[in-house]
């Protein structure tokens, strides 16, 4: 019974671990796909980017402050071994690497996403998107074959920040500061898209021309909305790693951070961030039961392929009949109802005399 109710605690707490990262990521993708329109098939570079924030700069930083020698990652190895006690000794040093890495994360996630839209003043809808995707992929296998910029395929270590706690609570810790930063993300992106711009965002996706006629610059429009989704995804790519306490490129691929988020967020209804949290729980309970049960649900149904494809196919006809069936999702997207507009609304409401 004790095995079983922490195979339980165990499994909540993966779900809530998934459903902060990744419902970080998707709600990046609402801000550029959701209100702009602007169909970014790398995210996960900016994911990457994240990752790269972490095992590529901020551990350069601290293996120049504390002298550790050799290439990246012979020196992360090194440096894990010199920070790891210092921050069991000082939770607070851990805190602060993990914030500092954030913060980087942000900026370079902006930076690469405003070089990474420029594109789009030639391109628009499939063509763009096959574009970044593109991009990305090759910014990826540059990442995993140069060993200079976070280990390539071997990957490089990072710090525990949280080196002063065992194991399970390590687990549970990381899921609250995970749930955390996904929690200030949200209300950060409810902000963002309830404001003007957020409006002006819709208004851009629905016609651009309309958006131009009253003198606003598409191009500058997306560079900025690009770059906000970006710096907001990149913090998901630091995040993991520190999580995993090491950085290698091959996790950050296509599927996981790019066409999953997509599936997240038609599920749950796109220009709608609660049905973004909505879609991603449902996501990742499925796919997690999936992980857990495959080999079980691979026996009952005489399945004549390996498990491990069953999660891809299942993910991938879902897709289809969500196009099909119930494109808008499972939240429909609603207008902003400003207080201009309940005015509106009211007066409209009042009997005629």
């Amino acid at each position: 019974m004790e095995e079983e109710s922490m195979a339980q605690e165990f499994f909540i707490l993966d779900v809530l671990l998934w459903t902060s990262l990744y419902l970080i990521v998707t709600l990046s993708l609402n801000i550029e796909y959701g209100y702009a329109g602007i169909p970014n098939f790398g995210r996960a570079l900016a994911v990457l980017m994240g990752a790269i924030a972490a095992g590529g700069i901020v551990n350069r930083i601290l293996i120049a402050i504390f002298g550790v020698e050799g290439n990246i990652i012979e020196a992360s190895g090194g440096l894990k071994s010199v920070v790891n006690p210092m921050i069991a000794q000082n939770p607070l040093f851990g805190l602060a690497i993990l914030a500092l890495s954030l913060v980087i994360a942000a900026l370079i996630g902006a930076i690469t996403g405003a070089l990474f839209i420029l594109p789009s003043a030639k391109l628009k809808q499939d063509y763009l998107a096959i574009t970044l995707l593109a991009i990305s992929e090759v910014i990826f296998m540059v990442s995993n074959y140069n060993t200079a910029i976070i280990g390539g395929y071997y990957g490089v270590s990072v710090p525990d920040i949280l080196a002063w706690l065992p194991g399970e609570q390590r687990f549970l810790a990381f899921t609250v500061i995970s749930l955390f930063v996904a929690i200030l993300v949200y209300f950060f992106v409810e902000r963002l898209l309830t404001s003007p711009y957020g409006r002006l965002l819709k208004a851009m996706r629905e016609n651009e021309d309309v958006v131009e006629a009253f003198g606003k610059n598409i191009m500058t429009i997306r560079i900025k909305t690009v770059a906000i989704g970006s710096a907001v995804a990149a913090t998901a790519g630091a995040l993991y790693s520190f999580y995993s306490v090491n950085v290698i490129a091959t996790t950050f691929n296509r599927v996981e951070w790019t066409f999953f988020p997509f599936l997240m967020l038609l599920l749950g209804g796109m220009g709608n961030n609660r049905g973004v949290v909505l879609g991603v729980f449902s996501f990742v309970l499925a796919k997690l039961f999936l992980t857990v049960y495959k080999f079980e649900i691979k026996t009952l149904l005489h399945l004549p392929f390996e498990a491990t494809w069953l999660e891809y196919i299942l993910f991938g006809i879902a897709m289809l009949l969500i196009l099909y069936y119930r494109p808008e999702g499972i939240l429909r997207e609603k207008p902003v109802m400003t207080p201009p507009v309940k005015q509106a609304l009211r007066e409209r409401e009042k009997p005629q005399s």
